[in-house]
C-alpha cells in the first residue's frame, strides 16, 4: 500500500521529535488513553505502564482538546494519582482489561553462542575498556546476552561495582540475575513489562516506584535521560552501510525505530562529564569535547544474506514511497563502535571517512563493503587499535557457550526472582 501511494507516511519519527511536535504543529484535538483505575473525581492511576500518557494528555487538555480515558475499573480511592481528573473529559469503564504485551522479554533459551561471543567482546572491549557506568540497552537477544553474562563473565573479570551501575531501560526479565547479584544500583524505565510487576515492587531500592510499590514509568523523561544522562547506548540493527548508517527498515520489513535515534546519537547539548564520556573526547581547536558511546551490534550475515551493504534498503524504499526524509535509524557519524561476531571496530578513532570505512569493513569480512580490503589493511588497523578481534581481547571463541549465561531459561529467571517474576503463558514451557 505504501508503494502504491495508498498510504502516505510523513516520516519515521523519533519519540522526542513526535512528543515535541504535539506542542507545535501536531497539536491533538482528541486523545484516547488507557488507565488501570479511575476514582469518582476522574483522577487516573496508570500503574506500571504510564509511559507517554502524561505527555499526550497535557498536549490535548491544555489546547482545548478532548481527553477520553478507558479504564479497567472505577474505585473510591486510587493507589496514587498519575493523571489529575481536571485533565480528563470522559471516562469509559470497559468489560475487560486493556491488553499488555511482553515486548521486552527475551527467552534465554534462544540466545546463541554467536550472541554470547559478541556479548563477551562488548563487556571486555567496550564496557570495561571505557568504564561505562550508566547506559541504555536496546531490546534484543544481543543485549539480553550481555545482561546474563554480567554475573558470570563480568564477575570473572572483576568488573562488579565498576561498570553498568545505572540504567535507563525497561524492566527486562534478563536483568534479574544482575540485580540479584548486586550489579545494578538504579533503573529508570520507559514503561512496564508484563509479568515483572511483583518483582519490580519488591525491588523499590532499584526501580522508581510509588508508595504503593508499583512502577512509575515515563517514556518522555526516560528518553531524555537516555539521551543526555547516560554514557552509552547499545542496540541491534538489521542493516548497515559502509558509512555505518543503520536502519531497521529492509526490503521485506518496515518497522519503527523505537528510542534508538534519540539515544543513539551524541547530544551536542551535554555539558556534564563522566569518565566514559571523556575517554572519547576530542578537540575542536582549543575546546575539548566529550562524546557519548553509541554501539551497534550486528552479525555479518542473516539467512545467508549480508547485513552490511553499500546502500541501505531503506534508501530505495524511501524513494519508492515518496519519503522526504531518509529513514535512517542511527546516522553513521554518531556511531562510535560496531560489534560483529568477527570483532570490534572502534570508529571513533578514525581520522577520515575512508579510515572509518576500512575499520568497519575489517569486522564485516565477506560482505559487499569489504570486497576490496586486503589482509594487510586489516593487520594495520589492528596495530593502530582501530579494530580488535577476539584474540586481541584475550577472548577464546570456544569459551562462548550457553553455560556461561546466568540464566538459561525463563524458568531460571523465575528462580532468580524468588518466584516473583510471573512470565506470560506464552513463555512458560508446557510439561
Amino acid at each position: 500500500m505504501l508503494k502504491q501511494r495508498k498510504i502516505k507516511i510523513g516520516g519515521v519519527h523519533t519519540y522526542l521529535e513526535l512528543y515535541g511536535r504535539l506542542f507545535v504543529d501536531l497539536i491533538p484535538r482528541i486523545a484516547l488513553i488507557a488507565a488501570d483505575k479511575a476514582d469518582i473525581h476522574g483522577n487516573l492511576f496508570t500503574g506500571p505502564n504510564t509511559e507517554e500518557t502524561p505527555t499526550l494528555v497535557e498536549a490535548t487538555a491544555f489546547s482545548n482538546g478532548i481527553v477520553i480515558a478507558q479504564v479497567n475499573e472505577l474505585v473510591e480511592e486510587l493507589p496514587r494519582v498519575d493523571i489529575p481528573g481536571s485533565w480528563i473529559d470522559l471516562i469509559v469503564v470497559t468489560d475487560e482489561p486493556y491488553a499488555i504485551e511482553a515486548l521486552f522479554t527475551r527467552d534465554p533459551q534462544k540466545i546463541t553462542a554467536t550472541q554470547i561471543l559478541m556479548a563477551m567482546m562488548v563487556i571486555k572491549g567496550v564496557y570495561a575498556r571505557h568504564g561505562v557506568v550508566s547506559l541504555n540497552h536496546g531490546v534484543g537477544y544481543n543485549t539480553a546476552a550481555i545482561e546474563l553474562l554480567l554475573p558470570t563473565y563480568g564477575e570473572s573479570l572483576g568488573l562488579k561495582g565498576k561498570i553498568c551501575k545505572h540504567w535507563v531501560v525497561n524492566p527486562h526479565p534478563t536483568l534479574i540475575p544482575a540485580i540479584e547479584s548486586g550489579w545494578i544500583e538504579s533503573i529508570y524505565s520507559f514503561g512496564g513489562e508484563a509479568g515483572m510487576e511483583k518483582y519490580v515492587a519488591s525491588r523499590s531500592d532499584i526501580f522508581f516506584t510509588g508508595h504503593d510499590s508499583s512502577l512509575r514509568s515515563n517514556r518522555t523523561l526516560a528518553q531524555i535521560a537516555g539521551q543526555y544522562a547516560v554514557d552509552l547506548f547499545i542496540g541491534s540493527t538489521l542493516q548497515m552501510d559502509r558509512n555505518a548508517n543503520s536502519s531497521a527498515i529492509i526490503d521485506t520489513r518496515w518497522t519503527g525505530f523505537g528510542g534508538a535515534p534519540n539515544m543513539g546519537h551524541n547530544p551536542g547539548g551535554r555539558r556534564h562529564a563522566s569518565s566514559a564520556w571523556l575517554d572519547l573526547s576530542y578537540y575542536c581547536e582549543d575546546i575539548k569535547k566529550g562524546r557519548k558511546l553509541v554501539v551497534q551490534v550486528l552479525e555479518t550475515f542473516w539467512d545467508g544474506k549480508p547485513n552490511f551493504l553499500e546502500k541501505l534498503d531503506a534508501v530505495k524504499m524511501a524513494n519508492e514511497v515518496g519519503l522526504e526524509s531518509m529513514p535512517v535509524m542511527i546516522y553513521g557519524n554518531d556511531v562510535t563502535h560496531v560489534v560483529t561476531e568477527q570483532g570490534i571496530a572502534y570508529l571513533y578513532k578514525a581520522t577520515s571517512i575512508e579510515e572509518r570505512r576500512q575499520a568497519l569493513a575489517a569486522v564485516a569480512v565477506g560482505t559487499p563493503i569489504a570486497t576490496n580490503q586486503t589482509s594487510q589493511t586489516r593487520e594495520e588497523l589492528r596495530r593502530k587499535g582501530m579494530v580488535a578481534y577476539p584474540e586481541d581481547l584475550q577472548i577464546d571463541v570456544s569459551d562462548a557457550k550457553r553455560s556461561l549465561l546466568a540464566a538459561q531459561s525463563i524458568e531460571d529467571l523465575v528462580k532468580w526472582s524468588g518466584g516473583l517474576y510471573q512470565p506470560p503463558s506464552k513463555f512458560v514451557s508446557k510439561k
